[in-house]
């Protein structure tokens, strides 16, 4: 079966089987060598040929006559052919045949060279033939064979003998590599040669200490495989290690802001309880009221029905004088401020997250990367109140304010002078040097504003950035609407709740987002330029008093809309501007270039009026209306 199977899928070696057949023993080759003169046969039938040859090698199939040995190399390509014709692709296959061949060489006994029938017993170096006991004897008893040199059977003799002189290797070339005769050392005079004994002591002794740093090199893997198991067993137990103290912090937040939740919802249910309750009641009363009205209605047809004159008027006139009030429905409204409260301060707490994770993200890409510990810190139980505190502490404020470090105060440049508060220059520690450094400095921000003016609109829309305005900063006069993207003057008080950051004095409501570095550019749409201001302030400007005013402190920047007039504020310096009919206004802001620019959005982008300062706090949007009619609008960009 294994036959047909193989003749179908090799039906093209099938035809060479002829050409692959030795042709002493007439079967397929078994490790095929070649003869000089070009013909191949297998190894152990040629070597059984010339056995008993010392001189005049001759091919079995052509008779050419070699003078010595030739040395006899397997034809590699021929046992590769021979493998595929038996279906052995792998050479698995041919490793056990040259093993099994191997051994069945070495299981045969070596006969003796005399008689070729029985067994050798010695093999005499000297005479390069083996002998039985029987024609052994002659070396014991005759003197003529004492001095040669018997050894235990040694199957191929002709391998110890050197093929170009035919004499009996005697020594090793170290430099070459290889046994040679007595007659070889004229050529290998400038090597390094040494008795076949000493050279096998040599070699044997270096082996056994290749072997002995063998087996240290394989303790010591050992050793390191067990150790980076080790290490990495306690590398997985940090990691669980860590992954339940995570587990147990994200629990807890999430119990926190579960608290939060619930506490919100139940101000909402309480709020929806107490009015149904009313409803409820007023349902109550107006039901008592129908069924008073009924009662009255029935009792005057009754009388209408009844024939007795007397009685009829006696009751007419009871009935008439019956009055029923008409139904009262009251005025019945949840409290909006109190929820939309409660509405702010869920909008603000996920601000509250979204800014702790994005900062700690950033925080961990810009930071360098810790060094291995080998054991992990332990986290302290006292730490857990902490967090709750300050977790809470969030949970309870409308908006976190982002407190800097303190820097070393830099003079603000701007177009306008500083009459209230000049800033004292810097000791002149290099004139010449800091004057020129100063210079430079002017000159690239003078460049870098030139570059930003020529760009177009689609170039500054991909430094777009979504505002919303903060609830917890704007006047009782200010509404908001549109998601907090909209604001107007409201012609009575909104009775907004107290807030830290709530301006008091000036209608006026800053962004919810801050910005300290980088570049952000937004756009405002003014429905009614009337008495409306926009511009940028710090997040510790004042929230009371006509400080607190945008552009009349040193913390704001802004322009200004007057009637027709335009103006650009600053440290309460007003400059004038030529006026314009834009109604809608980008601001770029470079936090690390030091400017904010304010551009008119038409087909083309014009400069309003630009300010040079180097921002040393927050900087955030801010936004201030007077008239009833104005209205200012943040447009929401796509870059």
């Amino acid at each position: 079966m294994a036959a047909m199977k193989r003749a179908q899928s090799e039906p093209n070696l099938l035809g060479l089987e002829e050409e692959l057949t030795c042709s002493i023993c007439l079967g397929i080759f078994s490790v095929p060598v070649t003869v000089p003169c070009g013909h191949n046969f297998c190894n152990s039938c040629l070597e059984q040929t010339w056995a008993d040859q010392v001189r005049d090698f001759s091919c079995p199939q052509c008779r050419t006559t070699f003078p010595d040995r030739p040395q006899l190399r397997k034809n590699t390509v021929l046992c590769r052919v021979v493998e595929q014709l038996h279906g052995c692709g792998t050479g698995e296959g041919k490793e056990d045949d040259e093993r099994e061949e191997e051994e069945r060489e070495a299981a045969a006994p070596i006969y003796c060279d005399s008689c070729l029938q029985a067994a050798a017993t010695q093999t005499c170096l000297t005479c390069m033939a083996s002998f039985c006991p029987e024609h052994l004897r002659p070396h014991y008893d005759s003197p003529a064979f004492r001095d040669h040199q018997l050894c235990p059977p040694v199957r191929d003799l002709q391998q110890r003998k050197c093929p170009q002189h035919n004499k009996l290797f005697e020594f090793f070339c170290n430099q070459h590599s290889r046994c040679i005769c007595s007659l070889c050392l004229l050529s290998h005079k400038l090597c390094h040669a040494s008795p076949l004994q000493e050279a096998k002591d040599k070699t044997e002794a270096a082996l056994k200490k290749k072997l002995a740093e063998l087996h240290s090199q394989s303790e010591r893997s050992v050793q390191a495989m067990n150790s980076v198991k080790t290490i990495q067993s306690q590398a997985a137990e940090t990691a669980a290690r860590k992954r339940d103290l995570l587990r147990a912090e994200f629990l807890e937040i999430k119990a926190l802001i579960e608290e939060k939740e619930n506490q919100a919802l139940k101000v909402v249910m309480e709020e929806e309880k107490k009015v149904c309750n009313k409803f409820d009641y007023v349902y109550k009363v107006l039901g008592n009221k129908k069924n008073e009205i009924q009662s009255l209605r029935d009792q005057i047809e009754m009388a209408l029905t009844e024939g007795d004159d007397v009685l009829f008027l006696k009751r007419a006139a009871a009935l008439q004088r019956t009055s029923i009030k008409e139904a009262f429905v009251p005025v019945i409204e949840m409290d909006h401020n109190m929820i939309h409260a409660v509405y702010q301060s869920a909008i603000n707490l996920k601000d509250v997250v979204k800014l702790a994770v994005n900062t700690s993200m950033d925080k961990r890409m810009d930071a360098k990367p810790p060094a291995v510990r080998t054991k992990p810190p332990s986290v302290p139980s006292t730490n857990k109140p902490v967090v709750k505190k300050k977790l809470a502490a969030d949970l309870r404020t409308h908006k976190e304010k982002i407190s800097h470090s303190p820097k070393i105060p830099v003079p603000e440049e701007t177009d306008t002078q500083d009459k209230k508060n000049p800033v004292k220059p810097a000791p002149n520690v290099g004139a010449s040097g800091t004057g020129a450094s100063n210079a430079a400095t002017a000159a690239r921000v003078k460049e870098l504003i030139n570059s930003f003016l020529k760009r177009p609109r689609a170039e500054l829309l991909q430094y777009a950035a979504v505002i919303m305005l903060d609830f917890n900063t704007a006047h009782n006069r200010v509404a908001l609407s549109e998601r907090y993207t909209k604001m107007s003057v409201s012609d009575t008080l909104l009775n907004y709740n107290h807030h830290p950051q709530r301006f008091t004095d000036c209608p006026q409501v800053l962004g919810f987002q801050s910005f300290k570095s980088g570049i952000h550019y937004w756009e405002v749409e003014l429905q009614q330029n009337n008495f409306c201001g926009i511009g940028i302030c710090y997040g510790s400007m004042e929230r009371q008093g006509p400080d607190s005013r945008l552009g009349r402190n040193s913390s704001s920047w802004c322009i200004e809309w007057f009637n027709s007039k335009i103006s650009a504020w600053h440290n309460d310096v007003e400059k004038c501007l030529p006026n314009t009919k834009a109604t809608k206004i980008g601001v770029l802001l470079h936090c690390d270039g030091g400017f904010v620019l304010f551009l008119t959005v038409e087909e083309k982008l014009n400069l309003i009026y630009k300010f040079k300062a180097q921002f040393t706090e927050a900087v955030y949007p801010a936004f201030w209306l007077f008239s009833s009619g104005a209205v200012l609008s943040l447009c929401q960009m796509k870059p």
